[in-house]
């Protein structure tokens, strides 16, 4: 999928596993968190939005999403988005998408 260095501390990307579009987050504590790309209020592109600690904000209303857990954790927005396991290997990064059907 990518490579672990491709994706600094702070950063956001697009990326499409099993043609589902996924965002990928890299977060202070240089965790690397996956979870689905489109808010789950008005289906907007959340790598547009911005990382903030641990939440994902999403540009179009100000919706948030703890990119942990996928809670959705601040309005308009009250249903979560999925997470994936994100594997790292050899300094490649994997998305398990496999629970998710």
């Amino acid at each position: 999928m990518g490579l672990v260095d491709d994706l600094a501390v702070g950063a956001l990307m697009r990326v499409e596993v099993d043609g589902r579009p996924l965002c990928l987050a890299r977060t202070s504590d240089g965790a690397i968190h996956a979870f689905d790309g489109l808010c789950t209020h008005e289906q907007t592109d959340l790598t547009e939005g911005e990382l903030i600690g641990h939440e994902i904000e999403c540009p179009q209303h100000g919706s948030r999403f703890d990119v942990r857990t996928g809670e959705a954790t601040e309005l308009p927005a009250e249903i979560p988005v999925h997470v994936y396991p994100v594997i790292v290997r050899a300094g490649g990064l994997y998305v398990d998408v496999s629970d998710h059907g």
